[in-house]
């Protein structure tokens, strides 16, 4: 398997403001076959829930007592990658293309240039487990959000989902039973 990505430092400059991204933003399924960049990509992560404040260890997106339980698991032709905010890199998991496995039963456009799943990790909110379910949704919420937003911001098509294969998904990453998967964001740039 082939070794991390480090991502190049994300950029704060998008072609719209926060304002314009929220009148303008919508879901679109379907998606040209142009490749989406490194620096692009880097950007849609740090705003989903990169680090904003190093000194402090904090996130783009709120979370339930700061547990930062959302994970993002990028999905390409090549693999499968876990972004890992704290020094901005992809950590394969997987050499497979699981874009089919995210696609599930909607065939609208199976293979976007990348999909990002989301996964809330239960065990972040120790001894709080009796809310960690609820309190993981509404996180996943913030990240999704912050997504949609980004892409809108940057010219891309985006659609938030929750189907999926979740249990192809989840044995394919390797994640334990106290990872749950949630949602999923096609991602690409408009046909032409």
């Amino acid at each position: 398997m082939a070794q991390d990505i480090q991502l190049p430092a994300p950029s704060q400059n998008a072609k719209m403001s926060l304002v314009q991204a929220l009148e303008q933003r919508h879901s679109t399924r379907t998606f040209s076959e142009k490749p989406i960049s490194e620096p692009i990509l880097s950007q849609i992560l740090w705003a989903a829930c990169g680090i904003n404040r190093p000194g402090e260890n904090k996130i783009t997106a709120p979370s339930a007592m700061n547990a930062q339980d959302i994970e993002v698991y990028v999905i390409r032709k090549d693999g499968a990658y876990l972004y890992i905010p704290k020094n901005n890199t992809l950590k394969k998991v997987s050499s497979k293309d699981l874009r089919l496995s995210v696609a599930g039963h909607q065939t609208f456009h199976p293979t976007p240039s990348i999909s990002l799943i989301l996964v809330s990790d239960q065990s972040k909110f120790g001894n709080h487990g009796n809310i960690a379910s609820t309190a993981g949704m509404i996180d996943v919420g913030y990240v999704s959000e912050n997504i949609c937003l980004i892409c809108t911001a940057l010219g891309l098509n985006n659609v938030p989902r929750m189907t999926m294969d979740k249990e192809n998904l989840k044995k394919e990453l390797g994640l334990p039973e106290d990872k749950m998967i949630l949602m999923n964001h096609q991602i690409g740039y408009p046909q032409e």
